[in-house]
Protein backbone atom coordinates (compact mmCIF):
# COMPACT_ATOMS: atom_id res chain seq x y z
CA UNK A 1 0.00 0.00 0.00
CA UNK A 2 2.98 2.34 0.67
CA UNK A 3 4.04 1.49 -2.61
CA UNK A 4 1.52 2.90 -4.23
CA UNK A 5 0.30 5.72 -2.04
CA UNK A 6 4.15 6.78 -2.77
CA UNK A 7 3.52 6.31 -6.57
CA UNK A 8 0.66 8.21 -6.60
CA UNK A 9 0.48 10.97 -4.70
CA UNK A 10 4.36 11.50 -4.42
CA UNK A 11 4.96 11.81 -1.19
CA UNK A 12 6.88 10.13 0.72
CA UNK A 13 5.60 11.35 3.97
CA UNK A 14 1.99 10.66 3.22
CA UNK A 15 4.06 6.66 2.30
CA UNK A 16 5.69 6.57 5.50
CA UNK A 17 2.04 7.45 7.61
CA UNK A 18 0.82 4.66 5.71
CA UNK A 19 3.38 2.32 6.40
CA UNK A 20 3.81 3.04 10.02
CA UNK A 21 -0.29 2.41 10.35
CA UNK A 22 0.17 -0.74 8.75
CA UNK A 23 2.39 -2.45 11.00
CA UNK A 24 0.69 -0.79 13.89
CA UNK A 25 -2.69 -1.94 12.92
CA UNK A 26 -1.31 -5.63 12.65
CA UNK A 27 -0.02 -5.73 16.14
CA UNK A 28 -3.57 -5.83 17.92
CA UNK A 29 -4.74 -8.50 15.02
CA UNK A 30 -1.57 -10.79 15.99
CA UNK A 31 -2.07 -10.43 19.65
CA UNK A 32 -5.53 -11.71 18.81
CA UNK A 33 -3.97 -14.99 17.14
CA UNK A 34 -1.76 -15.20 19.96
CA UNK A 35 -4.51 -14.96 22.75
CA UNK A 36 -6.27 -17.79 20.91
CA UNK A 37 -3.24 -20.25 20.91
CA UNK A 38 -2.54 -19.17 25.19
CA UNK A 39 -6.08 -20.20 25.46
CA UNK A 40 -5.41 -23.64 23.76
CA UNK A 41 -2.64 -23.97 25.61
CA UNK A 42 -3.73 -23.03 29.22
CA UNK A 43 -6.89 -25.45 28.33
CA UNK A 44 -4.62 -28.23 28.74
CA UNK A 45 -3.51 -27.31 32.40
CA UNK A 46 -0.57 -25.35 31.53
CA UNK A 47 -0.22 -21.90 33.71
CA UNK A 48 -1.29 -18.90 32.29
CA UNK A 49 2.03 -16.99 32.25
CA UNK A 50 3.51 -19.90 31.03
CA UNK A 51 1.08 -20.36 28.47
CA UNK A 52 1.24 -16.84 27.21
CA UNK A 53 5.49 -17.35 26.80
CA UNK A 54 4.94 -20.73 25.34
CA UNK A 55 2.70 -18.92 22.84
CA UNK A 56 4.83 -15.93 22.05
CA UNK A 57 8.11 -18.27 21.29
CA UNK A 58 6.03 -20.53 19.14
CA UNK A 59 4.89 -17.72 17.01
CA UNK A 60 8.55 -16.54 16.90
CA UNK A 61 10.10 -19.01 16.17
CA UNK A 62 7.50 -20.60 13.43
CA UNK A 63 8.18 -17.55 11.45
CA UNK A 64 11.57 -16.75 12.13
CA UNK A 65 13.15 -19.83 10.71
CA UNK A 66 11.25 -19.97 7.98
CA UNK A 67 9.68 -17.13 6.85
CA UNK A 68 6.60 -17.19 4.31
CA UNK A 69 7.71 -20.97 3.53
CA UNK A 70 6.01 -22.42 6.92
CA UNK A 71 2.74 -20.91 6.47
CA UNK A 72 2.65 -22.01 2.54
CA UNK A 73 3.16 -25.49 3.32
CA UNK A 74 1.42 -25.94 6.68
CA UNK A 75 -1.88 -24.01 5.59
CA UNK A 76 -3.25 -27.02 3.76
CA UNK A 77 -3.07 -29.14 6.90
CA UNK A 78 -4.57 -26.25 8.89
CA UNK A 79 -7.23 -26.23 6.93
CA UNK A 80 -7.96 -29.74 6.77
CA UNK A 81 -7.41 -30.35 10.79
CA UNK A 82 -9.79 -27.18 11.40
CA UNK A 83 -12.91 -28.63 9.08
CA UNK A 84 -12.26 -31.84 11.16
CA UNK A 85 -12.84 -30.46 14.12
CA UNK A 86 -15.45 -28.05 13.06
CA UNK A 87 -17.84 -30.81 11.40
CA UNK A 88 -17.27 -32.74 13.92
CA UNK A 89 -18.26 -30.29 16.64
CA UNK A 90 -21.42 -29.59 14.68
CA UNK A 91 -22.86 -32.84 14.67
CA UNK A 92 -21.76 -34.38 17.55
CA UNK A 93 -22.33 -31.96 20.04
CA UNK A 94 -26.00 -30.81 18.96
CA UNK A 95 -26.63 -34.82 19.34
CA UNK A 96 -25.27 -34.71 22.81
CA UNK A 97 -27.27 -31.76 23.91
CA UNK A 98 -30.33 -33.02 22.32
CA UNK A 99 -30.30 -31.36 18.91
CA UNK A 100 -30.75 -27.45 17.88
CA UNK A 101 -33.57 -26.79 19.40
CA UNK A 102 -32.57 -27.48 22.45
CA UNK A 103 -29.49 -25.62 22.18
CA UNK A 104 -31.44 -21.96 21.20
CA UNK A 105 -33.99 -23.14 23.98
CA UNK A 106 -30.99 -23.02 26.42
CA UNK A 107 -29.92 -20.01 24.87
CA UNK A 108 -33.22 -17.85 25.09
CA UNK A 109 -33.82 -19.34 28.51
CA UNK A 110 -30.21 -17.49 29.83
CA UNK A 111 -31.67 -14.43 28.28
CA UNK A 112 -35.11 -14.03 29.79
CA UNK A 113 -33.13 -14.90 33.26
CA UNK A 114 -30.65 -12.35 32.44
CA UNK A 115 -32.92 -9.51 31.49
CA UNK A 116 -34.90 -10.63 34.98
CA UNK A 117 -31.65 -10.12 37.14
CA UNK A 118 -31.13 -6.80 35.27
CA UNK A 119 -35.18 -5.69 35.90
CA UNK A 120 -34.40 -6.67 39.70
CA UNK A 121 -31.12 -4.89 40.15
CA UNK A 122 -32.88 -1.62 38.87
CA UNK A 123 -35.52 -1.53 40.70
CA UNK A 124 -33.32 -2.02 43.88
CA UNK A 125 -31.46 1.35 42.40
CA UNK A 126 -28.07 -0.79 41.89
CA UNK A 127 -26.05 -1.59 39.47
CA UNK A 128 -27.43 -3.93 36.49
CA UNK A 129 -25.37 -6.56 35.28
CA UNK A 130 -24.77 -6.91 31.34
CA UNK A 131 -27.73 -8.05 30.17
CA UNK A 132 -27.11 -11.52 27.59
CA UNK A 133 -29.49 -11.55 24.31
CA UNK A 134 -29.67 -14.38 22.31
CA UNK A 135 -30.36 -12.54 19.13
CA UNK A 136 -29.79 -8.55 18.58
CA UNK A 137 -31.68 -6.45 20.72
CA UNK A 138 -32.68 -3.56 18.72
CA UNK A 139 -30.28 -1.24 20.22
CA UNK A 140 -27.35 -3.52 18.75
CA UNK A 141 -28.79 -3.17 15.30
CA UNK A 142 -27.23 0.26 14.18
CA UNK A 143 -23.36 -1.00 16.45
CA UNK A 144 -23.97 -4.67 14.21
CA UNK A 145 -24.27 -2.64 11.03
CA UNK A 146 -21.10 -0.50 11.31
CA UNK A 147 -18.94 -2.80 12.76
CA UNK A 148 -19.97 -5.28 9.31
CA UNK A 149 -19.58 -2.60 7.37
CA UNK A 150 -16.46 -0.99 9.16
CA UNK A 151 -14.79 -4.71 9.35
CA UNK A 152 -15.53 -5.24 5.07
CA UNK A 153 -13.64 -2.12 4.38
CA UNK A 154 -10.68 -2.65 6.68
CA UNK A 155 -10.09 -6.40 5.30
CA UNK A 156 -8.22 -5.70 2.68
CA UNK A 157 -6.60 -2.95 3.73
CA UNK A 158 -4.00 -5.03 5.68
CA UNK A 159 -0.99 -5.55 4.54
CA UNK A 160 -1.03 -9.03 5.07
CA UNK A 161 -4.37 -9.61 2.34
CA UNK A 162 -1.81 -7.95 -0.23
CA UNK A 163 1.53 -10.72 0.66
CA UNK A 164 -0.87 -13.41 0.09
CA UNK A 165 -2.03 -11.39 -3.32
CA UNK A 166 1.58 -10.96 -4.60
CA UNK A 167 3.22 -14.00 -3.50
CA UNK A 168 0.63 -15.65 -5.33
CA UNK A 169 2.20 -17.27 -9.04
CA UNK A 170 -0.91 -16.27 -11.43
CA UNK A 171 -3.65 -13.72 -11.17
CA UNK A 172 -5.55 -17.18 -11.85
CA UNK A 173 -5.21 -18.48 -8.50
CA UNK A 174 -5.85 -15.35 -6.91
CA UNK A 175 -9.36 -15.42 -8.86
CA UNK A 176 -9.77 -18.55 -7.48
CA UNK A 177 -8.72 -18.27 -4.23
CA UNK A 178 -11.40 -15.07 -3.83
CA UNK A 179 -13.86 -17.12 -5.08
CA UNK A 180 -13.62 -19.65 -2.53
CA UNK A 181 -13.24 -17.25 0.07
CA UNK A 182 -17.15 -17.30 0.55
CA UNK A 183 -16.28 -20.58 2.35
CA UNK A 184 -14.56 -19.47 5.03
CA UNK A 185 -17.40 -16.60 5.71
CA UNK A 186 -19.67 -19.62 5.80
CA UNK A 187 -17.48 -21.73 8.47
CA UNK A 188 -17.52 -18.47 10.59
CA UNK A 189 -20.95 -18.49 10.92
CA UNK A 190 -20.78 -22.20 11.77
CA UNK A 191 -18.32 -21.34 14.67
CA UNK A 192 -20.61 -18.86 16.08
CA UNK A 193 -23.29 -21.52 17.09
CA UNK A 194 -20.43 -23.02 19.40
CA UNK A 195 -21.23 -20.38 21.71
CA UNK A 196 -24.82 -21.26 21.88
CA UNK A 197 -23.34 -24.55 22.47
CA UNK A 198 -21.00 -23.70 25.08
CA UNK A 199 -23.92 -22.04 26.84
CA UNK A 200 -26.57 -25.12 26.68
CA UNK A 201 -23.31 -27.52 27.72
CA UNK A 202 -23.03 -24.85 31.09
CA UNK A 203 -19.49 -25.44 30.66
CA UNK A 204 -17.22 -24.22 33.17
CA UNK A 205 -15.41 -21.19 32.15
CA UNK A 206 -11.55 -20.57 33.65
CA UNK A 207 -11.86 -17.55 35.37
CA UNK A 208 -8.45 -16.03 33.61
CA UNK A 209 -10.11 -16.36 30.52
CA UNK A 210 -13.87 -15.82 30.63
CA UNK A 211 -16.20 -16.50 27.60
CA UNK A 212 -12.89 -15.83 25.27
CA UNK A 213 -12.36 -19.48 26.81
CA UNK A 214 -15.99 -20.91 26.07
CA UNK A 215 -14.95 -22.99 22.76
CA UNK A 216 -11.93 -24.92 24.19
CA UNK A 217 -13.86 -25.36 27.21
CA UNK A 218 -16.50 -26.77 25.18
CA UNK A 219 -14.38 -29.33 23.22
CA UNK A 220 -12.71 -30.22 26.84
CA UNK A 221 -16.33 -31.11 28.16
CA UNK A 222 -17.85 -32.63 25.05
CA UNK A 223 -14.78 -34.79 23.44
CA UNK A 224 -12.16 -37.45 24.76
CA UNK A 225 -8.81 -36.31 25.72
CA UNK A 226 -7.04 -37.68 22.13
CA UNK A 227 -9.45 -35.50 20.20
CA UNK A 228 -9.37 -32.62 22.47
CA UNK A 229 -5.66 -32.51 21.93
CA UNK A 230 -6.06 -32.55 18.69
CA UNK A 231 -8.30 -30.25 18.51
CA UNK A 232 -6.39 -27.29 20.75
CA UNK A 233 -3.53 -28.59 18.10
CA UNK A 234 -6.12 -27.29 14.88
CA UNK A 235 -7.05 -24.02 16.83
CA UNK A 236 -3.36 -23.22 17.63
CA UNK A 237 -2.11 -23.82 14.19
CA UNK A 238 -5.13 -21.82 12.70
CA UNK A 239 -4.16 -18.81 15.29
CA UNK A 240 -0.41 -19.67 13.64
CA UNK A 241 -0.70 -19.05 9.97
CA UNK A 242 -2.55 -15.76 9.69
CA UNK A 243 -0.02 -14.65 12.30
CA UNK A 244 2.82 -15.55 11.13
CA UNK A 245 1.74 -13.88 7.68
CA UNK A 246 0.64 -11.06 9.32
CA UNK A 247 3.98 -10.50 10.51
CA UNK A 248 5.79 -11.06 7.70
CA UNK A 249 3.83 -8.99 6.15
CA UNK A 250 4.23 -5.97 8.46
CA UNK A 251 8.39 -6.50 9.02
CA UNK A 252 8.15 -6.30 4.29
CA UNK A 253 6.45 -2.82 5.09
CA UNK A 254 9.47 -1.52 7.35
CA UNK A 255 12.11 -3.20 5.11
CA UNK A 256 10.79 -2.00 2.12
CA UNK A 257 9.20 1.86 2.88
CA UNK A 258 11.18 2.60 5.98
CA UNK A 259 14.61 1.35 6.25
CA UNK A 260 15.57 1.07 2.72
CA UNK A 261 14.45 5.02 2.38
CA UNK A 262 15.46 7.13 5.23
CA UNK A 263 18.20 4.58 6.59
CA UNK A 264 19.90 2.47 4.06
CA UNK A 265 18.66 2.73 0.63
CA UNK A 266 21.32 0.19 -0.99
CA UNK A 267 21.32 -2.38 1.28
CA UNK A 268 22.08 -6.05 0.17
CA UNK A 269 19.36 -9.11 -0.04
CA UNK A 270 20.69 -10.76 2.83
CA UNK A 271 20.67 -7.50 4.88
CA UNK A 272 16.89 -6.85 4.19
CA UNK A 273 16.17 -10.72 5.16
CA UNK A 274 18.44 -10.45 8.52
CA UNK A 275 16.06 -6.85 9.02
CA UNK A 276 12.79 -8.18 7.76
CA UNK A 277 12.97 -11.09 10.86
CA UNK A 278 14.19 -8.58 13.78
CA UNK A 279 11.62 -6.85 12.57
CA UNK A 280 9.26 -9.39 12.77
CA UNK A 281 10.15 -10.06 16.04
CA UNK A 282 9.41 -6.74 17.33
CA UNK A 283 6.21 -6.96 15.98
CA UNK A 284 5.17 -10.27 17.68
CA UNK A 285 6.95 -8.18 20.83
CA UNK A 286 4.12 -5.45 20.40
CA UNK A 287 1.47 -7.43 20.32
CA UNK A 288 2.56 -9.65 23.28
CA UNK A 289 2.37 -5.75 24.78
CA UNK A 290 -1.66 -5.48 23.79
CA UNK A 291 -1.67 -8.48 25.38
CA UNK A 292 -0.34 -7.32 28.80
CA UNK A 293 -1.60 -3.82 29.08
CA UNK A 294 -4.66 -3.74 27.07
CA UNK A 295 -8.02 -5.78 29.47
CA UNK A 296 -8.77 -8.75 26.99
CA UNK A 297 -12.44 -8.72 28.60
CA UNK A 298 -13.30 -9.30 25.00
CA UNK A 299 -10.86 -9.93 22.92
CA UNK A 300 -12.17 -9.44 19.94
CA UNK A 301 -11.75 -5.89 20.50
CA UNK A 302 -8.32 -6.42 19.48
CA UNK A 303 -9.08 -7.37 15.85
CA UNK A 304 -11.01 -3.97 15.83
CA UNK A 305 -8.83 -1.62 17.07
CA UNK A 306 -6.55 -3.08 14.19
CA UNK A 307 -9.63 -2.34 12.62
CA UNK A 308 -10.53 1.60 13.86
CA UNK A 309 -6.85 1.89 13.08
CA UNK A 310 -6.11 0.41 9.12
CA UNK A 311 -9.35 2.07 8.01
CA UNK A 312 -8.02 6.11 8.22
CA UNK A 313 -5.44 4.77 4.95
CA UNK A 314 -8.80 4.44 3.36
CA UNK A 315 -8.92 7.59 1.43
CA UNK A 316 -4.79 7.12 0.61
CA UNK A 317 -5.58 3.85 -0.56
CA UNK A 318 -8.88 2.64 -1.64
CA UNK A 319 -10.21 5.70 -2.85
CA UNK A 320 -6.39 6.58 -4.65
CA UNK A 321 -7.22 3.68 -7.13
CA UNK A 322 -9.64 5.49 -8.43
CA UNK A 323 -9.19 9.50 -8.54
CA UNK A 324 -5.67 11.40 -7.52
CA UNK A 325 -7.72 14.61 -6.54
CA UNK A 326 -7.28 14.42 -3.18
CA UNK A 327 -4.02 16.91 -1.78
CA UNK A 328 -1.32 14.72 -0.13
CA UNK A 329 -1.29 16.98 2.52
CA UNK A 330 -5.22 17.01 3.10
CA UNK A 331 -4.68 13.09 3.33
CA UNK A 332 -2.66 13.81 6.33
CA UNK A 333 -4.59 15.89 8.12
CA UNK A 334 -7.60 13.33 7.55
CA UNK A 335 -5.56 10.49 8.42
CA UNK A 336 -4.08 12.44 12.21
CA UNK A 337 -7.41 13.28 12.57
CA UNK A 338 -9.46 9.62 12.26
CA UNK A 339 -6.17 8.49 14.18
CA UNK A 340 -6.94 10.90 17.07
CA UNK A 341 -10.05 10.52 16.94
CA UNK A 342 -10.46 6.95 16.74
CA UNK A 343 -8.01 5.62 19.43
CA UNK A 344 -9.67 8.43 21.66
CA UNK A 345 -13.62 6.69 21.34
CA UNK A 346 -11.52 3.36 21.84
CA UNK A 347 -10.27 4.10 25.42
CA UNK A 348 -13.49 6.57 26.16
CA UNK A 349 -15.32 3.59 25.68
CA UNK A 350 -13.34 1.24 28.32
CA UNK A 351 -11.38 0.14 25.40
CA UNK A 352 -14.59 -1.15 23.36
CA UNK A 353 -14.97 -0.26 19.80
CA UNK A 354 -18.41 0.92 19.40
CA UNK A 355 -18.74 4.62 20.58
CA UNK A 356 -21.87 5.90 22.46
CA UNK A 357 -23.44 9.00 20.91
CA UNK A 358 -26.05 11.08 22.33
CA UNK A 359 -27.94 12.80 19.81
CA UNK A 360 -31.07 14.47 20.95
CA UNK A 361 -31.43 12.58 24.22
CA UNK A 362 -31.26 9.54 22.39
CA UNK A 363 -27.46 7.01 22.17
CA UNK A 364 -26.21 5.55 19.04
CA UNK A 365 -23.90 3.06 19.53
CA UNK A 366 -21.41 3.25 16.02
CA UNK A 367 -18.28 1.25 15.69
CA UNK A 368 -15.88 4.16 15.87
CA UNK A 369 -13.76 2.82 12.83
CA UNK A 370 -17.00 4.08 10.82
CA UNK A 371 -16.93 7.58 12.76
CA UNK A 372 -13.68 8.22 12.48
CA UNK A 373 -13.63 7.33 8.95
CA UNK A 374 -16.10 9.60 8.43
CA UNK A 375 -14.30 12.71 10.10
CA UNK A 376 -11.10 11.53 8.29
CA UNK A 377 -13.24 11.94 4.70
CA UNK A 378 -14.93 15.56 5.51
CA UNK A 379 -11.69 16.66 6.46
CA UNK A 380 -10.06 15.29 3.16
CA UNK A 381 -12.48 16.69 1.01
CA UNK A 382 -12.49 20.14 2.90
CA UNK A 383 -8.75 20.64 2.97
CA UNK A 384 -7.99 19.43 -0.18
CA UNK A 385 -9.11 22.73 -2.04
CA UNK A 386 -7.83 24.56 0.46
CA UNK A 387 -4.31 23.35 0.53
CA UNK A 388 -4.28 23.90 -3.35
CA UNK A 389 -5.81 27.23 -3.11
CA UNK A 390 -3.06 27.67 -1.28
CA UNK A 391 -0.33 26.75 -3.69
CA UNK A 392 0.48 23.36 -1.76
CA UNK A 393 0.90 20.81 -4.94
CA UNK A 394 -0.77 17.73 -5.15
CA UNK A 395 2.47 15.39 -5.78
CA UNK A 396 3.60 14.12 -9.24
CA UNK A 397 1.38 11.03 -10.31
CA UNK A 398 4.16 8.40 -11.49
CA UNK A 399 1.15 5.65 -12.34
CA UNK A 400 -0.10 5.12 -15.84
CA UNK A 401 -3.72 4.40 -16.89
CA UNK A 402 -2.49 0.98 -18.12
CA UNK A 403 -1.67 0.27 -14.25
CA UNK A 404 -5.37 -0.15 -13.18
CA UNK A 405 -6.50 -2.34 -16.20
CA UNK A 406 -6.52 -5.99 -15.88
CA UNK A 407 -3.63 -7.27 -18.34
CA UNK A 408 -5.55 -10.52 -20.99
CA UNK A 409 -2.77 -12.36 -21.92
CA UNK A 410 -2.26 -12.73 -25.76
CA UNK A 411 -3.30 -15.82 -27.43
CA UNK A 412 -0.78 -18.43 -28.30
CA UNK A 413 -0.46 -18.22 -32.29
CA UNK A 414 -1.45 -21.19 -33.25
CA UNK A 415 1.02 -23.86 -35.27
CA UNK A 416 0.76 -24.13 -38.35
CA UNK A 417 -0.21 -27.46 -40.01
CA UNK A 418 2.42 -30.17 -41.18
CA UNK A 419 2.85 -30.35 -44.54
CA UNK A 420 1.31 -33.71 -46.12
Amino acid sequence: PADFVQGRFGSSTLALVIAITGIVATMPYIALQMFGIEVSIAQMGVNVEVALIIAFLILAAYTYSSGMRAPALIALVKDTMIFIVLFAAIIIIPIKLGGFGAIFAAAHQKAVISAAAAKVAVAAHKTPPTVFHDILSTSQYLPYTTLALGSALALFLYPHSLTGTLSSNSRTVVKRNAALLPIYSLMLGLLALLGYMAIAAHVSLPKAYGSNAAVPALISQMFPSWFAGFAFAAISIGALVPAAIMSIAAANLFTRNIYRVYFRPHYSDREESNVAKITSLVVKFGALLFILFVPTTYIINFQLLGGILIIQTLPAVFLGLYSNWFNRGALIVGWAAGMISGIWMFIAANYSSVYMFNIGGQQFGIYSAVSSLVLNLVLVVIFTPIFRAAGMTSGKDNTRPADYEEEIPEKAEPLPEAMG
